[in-house]
């Protein structure tokens, strides 16, 4: 017997989370929820506990696309479905797990009956199960990009399409669409952020009786789930009351024109991109005032539904932090104050918390209801600046300082015994456009945009039999290898006789994403002349294009007397942005460390993810002058990692009128290139007659 659901209204905290839940549950054409947060916050508890809540749906018997009898969808795969007899069931959640494919989420066609059959038969997907229920989607961040599109276009349009081989198949797909992330994994692209209704952050009470009170109802949980459950049975019975009738008074709220110019100039004034966002805030709003019982939308209700619908919808660059300015909100709506006043909305209507179990009912000891009164603003931080607006700030403060800097044998790198004083971090210069690199040969990891890979999307470049169940079929293929053998078969007259022997599966070729690995020299030399303001600022540029190309990045840097990992692999270039910004300067160069630190990385990430080929970027000028034979053991760890088949591209950061050249060697050891700052840049004339002629020598050999 399966344990009872842990009640909604038995979660502590969480007010955003719940309210934007009960919202999409009032309101589905909202068009879902994005919970951000770290780890363990009971993101999916609470997803399964408003399941629970939602009303029974009614459905045609034996429908596998659970039609409503009542008005049953005329292109139904499964019917027509006139007079059919309907049954009742309770609303279902559907999780999408993070390796599903795409045949597993929209479904698919069953190629061998069509083939061997001559039926075409067709197996729903979790599109088709979600319907009518709640779609739950963990890590959604982490989800293939042709899955999220799929994804939100069904939730968007409320139907999903299915083309294969000719034949097509369309049903209903209206869903209640929820999404968790943990932003530390990477952000999703901001076309597929606007896609999400609403979004809420997340985070576990740093209050101490509050951690308390939910551990505490956890062990209750555990011990004795149905016990636990029936504690709870008039609260769950009573929210699950008051979500009906909001359904019911939704139709009848009325969104004034002044709610409407409202909405218009938040939306004008916080600079967002379409006009997704108004309507989202609109419905927003409704859905607030039916939850409110009232029947016209406040300023009050306008102010909550634009700090749930704006804060994903205003991150414009990778690096932006998402979050609204509620000062600049009030400003906002303050201009409407006289502007079509909105009637009293009178008194709030009594909440299901009034007769909790034993008065200890909520997370305020209340019964666990989001607050009632949707003008309270959640409590939110302001957003910060982003690196970029960060690294003007520190350009416009260090060209006040004085000129004559010192040179490289003055900073601290010459202290005695390799200390290493650490300097003030310096600010990154403007990230630009850089050259793309990309890893040699032909992969088989996660989707991306770098490097050449086998992958289940892109242009077909060949046949294979099945390894299992058949993906994608090459009919061309199939057909070539029936037709010798139609004699020995029998066949007589038009027509192909298939066996499962001759089905064939395309090979597709695609782009993968992959880990790029930077180690950055952060040394005194490098500080010297202003360097590391420009330094930065071309990793920065890196960083963005990894987020642009969908690969995970890691970061090393050394200094003084050995090597650390600023950024263990991770796939939050957010993050690489921050420890860069915060990186200090100063001491002497390890230059064989920082090499060492990268292959000893590469080996647990190769144990990790066998599949995703790493990109090895040193950001040096090549000097080596930290341990003994600083140079010897530099090119021997350099010829350590080319001898495994690292990919590798060397930025040479040296300056000045006399140079070394001791970048150019390393990178002739480590198997790579080596490009300057100036030729890093993808509109540079001299990186364009780089590439030239490495594209003629390679054609000569």
């Amino acid at each position: 017997m399966a344990s009872a659901t842990y009640p909604f209204t038995a979660i502590v905290g969480m007010d955003d989370m719940r309210l934007g839940l009960l919202l999409n549950a009032i309101s589905p054409a909202i068009g879902g929820v994005l919970v951000r947060g770290e780890k363990g916050t009971a993101k999916t508890t609470t997803v399964r506990g408003l399941t629970a809540l939602l009303p029974q749906v009614e459905t045609v018997t034996g429908c596998r696309f659970s039609c409503d009898p009542a008005s049953p969808d005329p292109a139904c795969p499964d019917g027509p479905h006139e007079e059919a007899p309907g049954e009742a069931r309770p609303a279902r959640m559907v999780e999408l797990p993070v390796g599903a494919s795409e045949d597993r989420l929209v479904g698919a066609l069953d190629i061998e009956r069509a083939l061997g059959e001559g039926v075409k038969a067709f197996e729903p997907g979790l599109l088709a199960a979600a319907h009518r229920g709640v779609l739950y989607v963990d890590e959604v961040n982490l989800l293939g990009d042709h899955l999220v599109d799929s994804l939100l276009d069904a939730a968007a349009t409320g139907s999903s399409s299915v083309e294969r081989e000719g034949v097509s198949v369309r049903h209903a797909s209206r869903f209640l669409l929820v999404g968790t992330m943990n932003p530390e994994e990477g952000e999703l692209r901001p076309q597929l952020l606007d896609r999400f209704g609403l979004t809420v952050e997340v985070a576990a009470s740093r209050e101490t009786e509050e951690r308390v009170e939910v551990v505490r109802r956890r062990l209750a949980y555990d011990e004795d789930p149905a016990a636990f459950a029936a504690k709870w049975t008039a609260e769950e019975d009573a929210l699950r009351e008051r979500i009906a009738a909001a359904r019911a008074l939704l139709p009848g709220v009325r969104l004034g024109d002044g709610a409407l110019r409202r909405i218009a100039a938040v939306c004008a004034g916080f600079e967002v991109d379409g006009m997704r966002a108004d309507i989202v805030t609109a419905r927003a709003a409704t859905a607030l005032a039916a939850w409110a019982g009232r029947t016209d939308v406040t300023t009050g209700d306008v102010r909550q539904a634009a700090l749930l619908s704006l804060p994903h919808r205003r991150r414009r660059a990778p690096f932006d932090a998402p979050g609204l300015d509620e000062d600049k909100l009030d400003e906002i709506l303050r201009r409407f104050e006289d502007d079509e006043p909105e009637p009293d909305p009178g008194p709030e209507p009594e909440g299901p918390d009034d007769d909790g179990p034993e008065g200890d009912g909520g997370p305020d000891g209340g019964g666990g209801e989001p607050p009632h009164d949707p003008e309270l603003p959640p409590q939110r931080e302001e957003s910060a600046p982003s690196p970029r607006q960060d690294s003007q700030q520190g350009s416009q403060e260090s060209s006040r300082e004085p000129a004559g800097e010192t040179s490289a044998e003055s900073t601290p790198e010459a202290a005695p015994g390799g200390a290493a004083p650490e300097a003030p971090a310096v600010a990154a210069a403007d990230p630009f456009r850089t050259r793309k690199f990309d890893v040699p040969g032909l992969g088989e990891g996660a989707d991306g945009r770098r490097s050449r890979a086998r992958t289940a999307h892109g242009r077909t470049t060949g046949a294979r039999r099945p390894r299992g169940a058949l993906s994608k079929l090459h009919l061309a293929a199939t057909v070539r290898a029936a037709a010798p053998h139609q004699r020995v078969r029998g066949r007589r007259g038009p027509g192909l006789v298939v066996r499962r022997d001759d089905l064939r599966e395309a090979v597709r070729e695609g782009r993968e994403g992959n880990l790029v690995l930077f180690v950055v020299d952060a040394s005194g030399s490098m500080a010297a002349r202003k360097r590391m303001g420009a330094v930065k600022g071309a990793v920065l540029s890196l960083l963005l294009d990894a987020y642009q190309r969908r690969d995970k990045i890691g970061m090393i840097t050394f200094r003084g007397s050995g090597a650390d990992v600023a950024l263990p692999p991770t796939s939050s270039v957010d993050a690489g942005a921050a420890r860069l910004e915060r990186l200090p300067t100063g001491g002497r160069t390890p230059l064989a460390a920082g090499l060492l630190q990268a292959h000893e990385v590469l080996r647990v990430e190769r144990l990790r993810d066998p599949s995703r080929r790493p990109l090895l970027v040193v950001v040096t000028d090549g000097r080596a002058t930290g341990g003994p034979e600083p140079l010897v053991r530099a090119r021997h760890a350099a010829r350590l990692l080319a001898a495994g088949g690292t990919a590798s591209v060397v930025v040479d950061c040296e300056s000045g009128p006399v140079r070394l050249g001791l970048a150019a060697e390393l990178a002739g050891e480590l198997g790579g290139p080596v490009v300057t700052l100036d030729e890093l840049r993808a509109d540079s004339v001299s990186a364009l007659v780089r590439t030239v002629r490495n594209t003629h020598s390679r054609r000569a050999a």
